[in-house]
């Protein structure tokens, strides 16, 4: 089997799963521009990585923690269809592979945070690779709120040991609403050199990911009679 008909089947398999269990709702904003874009979402879930092509209609090339390359199934997946792995203590490979990846016209999602959300909601503070790929490659940024109802979120030991030794501890969703809302490109026009404008549009990135949020979050605590997920694309 070819990668992109491995990574197609994953995708309507993702896309079947969400909208039967998930009732995934997408509301794009703006058009996503053609060509290379890097997709920022925030992070509440573990789950979150293998939903992004559910509300991309591109090919999307993922950067995605190492560990989850050691999960039997889909770490298999991961690497079969080209994704990135990130290893701890080595960010410099992944960036480099994402920077290749948007030179060559190919669409790539980074979580900005490096980690899952805090579990109590909100972002946690962006990295700053996401805008030094935007600055070194010319791709525009596409910020992605995702809402969801936490009651659902479960934590399971996945058995994986990471990098640092540490149990990685998974946040299963399961099922529940599951909201995106994609927002206008950022444009970065400046140099990776200038520290201070790279930490501005960094801290710029995470508002905005933080408001689009909030706007999927207030589309998913709508009573139950009055939910009607929405799909534009």
């Amino acid at each position: 089997m070819t990668t992109q008909f491995l990574y197609q089947f994953g995708r309507s398999m993702m896309n079947l799963y969400a909208r039967l269990a998930m009732r995934l709702d997408v509301l794009h904003t703006a058009a996503l521009p053609a060509g290379a874009k890097i997709i920022a979402p925030n992070h509440p879930t573990t789950l979150d990585p293998f939903l992004v092509p559910t509300y991309i209609d591109e090919r999307v090339y993922i950067l995605v923690t190492d560990s989850a390359f050691k999960a039997p199934g889909f770490g298999r997946y991961l690497r079969a269809t080209g994704h990135v792995p990130v290893i701890t203590g080595d960010g410099k490979t992944a960036f480099d592979a994402a920077r290749n990846l948007l030179s060559d016209g190919h669409t790539v999602a980074i979580f900005p945070e490096g980690a899952l959300s805090p579990l109590d909601g909100g972002c946690g503070k962006g990295h700053t690779g996401v805008a030094r790929l935007a600055l070194l490659t010319g791709a525009p940024i596409i910020p992605v709120g995702i809402g969801l109802q936490p009651e659902h979120i479960r934590l399971l030991d996945t058995g994986i040991v990471s990098d640092a030794g540490e149990k990685e501890i998974a946040r299963v969703y399961l099922n529940g609403r599951y909201a995106v809302t994609t927002g206008t490109p950022m444009y970065l026009h400046g140099t990776v050199e200038d520290r201070v404008y790279v930490q501005t549009q960094t801290a710029k990135l995470m508002q905005h990911i933080m408001l689009l949020s909030n706007r999927s979050l207030s589309r998913v605590r709508q009573p139950a009679a009055a939910f009607e997920p929405v799909r534009s694309l």
